[in-house]
């Protein structure tokens, strides 16, 4: 794989942000199970569904790397430094659609509507943040450094 800086590929930056939506979406999706199963309001619940896709976006990164044999401290410098910017794009963006579009915070995870709004807000999540990932990887940062520990 090619590792100098300002020759990230489409196709490296879409799997490092496909990487990063596997996460994301795990951590929405329980996070949305667990705060409808315990009766808590949209506010809280999304909290939860975010706290949980920073920590499953995260946890996938350190497999990986941990895998390789990269010490626990190294590895979550590493994770943090490859994920945050990614992750938080994805958040703001799949967020925001569902804060804007009509009826999805109300949605019930029973409705069709809920799962259309979650699937299409990751869809635009992944479009926003391929970009970013792209930019970031030319320049040796984000998924660049993961790949160094493979």
């Amino acid at each position: 794989m090619n590792h100098d800086h300002g020759k990230a590929s489409w196709a490296m930056a879409a799997r490092a942000t496909l990487h990063c939506l596997t996460g994301c979406a795990i951590g929405e999706v329980l996070g949305m199970v667990i705060g409808t199963a315990l009766g808590w309001g949209n506010l809280p619940t999304m909290i939860l569904a975010i706290v949980l896709a920073f920590v499953f976006g995260y946890a996938l990164t350190l497999r990986g790397i941990l895998s390789a044999g990269v010490d626990p401290r190294t590895a979550v410098r590493v994770a943090l430094a490859a994920d945050t910017l990614s992750i938080a794009v994805m958040e703001l963006i799949d967020n925001g659609v569902i804060l804007l579009w009509p009826g999805a915070m109300d949605a019930r995870l029973s409705e069709r509507l809920f799962w259309i709004a979650l699937a299409i807000s990751l869809a635009i999540a992944f479009v926003v943040t391929t970009p970013v990932n792209k930019w970031m990887i030319g320049r040796g940062k984000g998924h660049a450094v993961v790949h160094r520990y493979h």
